[in-house]
């Protein structure tokens, strides 16, 4: 438990300490935080570096996936090098790198209906950087049902969507949003759709500053909105999310009330 900042935390954070929305009070509750991202992969990279620059003091990753080359057209967390490693051990050489003093948790495993609350619980926030439908329910429900902030994005060839969802605190959730995953055969993965490298670095460092401004209560929550980025048009839109009262997760009468595996489309 960091109880007060180190000349050697005066230097490196000195760029945060001098802004007064954060100062040496903002910059501790940064050091004493506690942030779970959900994959190592295209989101988590920009995600993981700049909240381990930023010096958030513990950060979980999960993922159970190894470096492969085609990830390196935009997982930049990663190296030529560390191709066939496990994504959280590289993960954790490329954050060690930046940061040192940070804390890393790693888990390397798959989100599960069994484990996923469990592991929720550990975290002050989660930050979701998936990319499949099964674990954004499982991640969405586990939030909720903890009473922990969302920071979620999702990819697809030149566009990128973010939102946060606080359901806990009369906000949204991801059902509200997308009430059930899409019918099998009708979305693509990254794999066979592909997908625009730097969209990757776009939307994650935004996703990044969402969950620092969640740890510090800084600006304009995002939850209750729904932020779309289209690079092809340069265009940024942000539409209004407002909770369904029939949600069955955090409606007024929900069905669901523990965590259950979702259908992969």
């Amino acid at each position: 438990m960091h109880q007060e900042i180190t000349d050697d935390q005066l230097l490196r954070y000195a760029r945060h300490i001098i802004l007064d929305e954060v100062g040496e009070e903002g910059q501790l509750q940064l050091l004493n935080s506690k942030v779970l991202v959900v994959g190592a992969g295209g989101l988590g990279s920009p995600i993981l570096l700049y909240l381990a620059a930023a010096g958030v003091g513990t950060l979980g990753i999960i993922d159970f996936d190894t470096v492969d080359i085609s990830n390196l057209q935009r997982q930049i967390l990663h190296a030529t090098d560390r191709v066939g490693e496990s994504k959280v051990d590289s993960a954790i050489e490329a954050i060690k790198a930046v940061n040192p003093e940070v804390i890393v948790r790693a888990h390397k495993e798959k989100l599960t209906a069994e484990n996923a609350l469990a592991l929720v619980r550990e975290y002050d926030l989660v930050t979701d950087g998936c990319d499949n439908f099964t674990t954004r329910y499982l991640v969405n429900d586990a939030c909720h049902l903890a009473g922990v902030p969302l920071v979620a994005g999702a990819l697809q060839r030149f566009e990128g969507q973010l939102a946060t969802f606080k359901s806990h605190e009369d906000g949204p959730c991801y059902r509200c949003l997308f009430p059930n995953p899409p019918p099998p055969g009708t979305t693509a993965s990254c794999e066979t759709a592909g997908i625009f490298g730097s969209i990757a670095g776009v939307i994650g460092t935004a996703q990044a500053t969402e969950v620092l401004k969640e740890l510090l209560g800084l600006g304009e929550s995002l939850s209750g909105s729904l932020l779309l980025y289209d690079a092809l048009n340069t265009t940024f839109r942000k539409i209004k999310v407002p909770p369904d009262p029939a949600c069955p997760l955090c409606g007024s009468q929900p069905t669901i009330t523990s965590v259950q595996a979702v259908e992969q489309s």
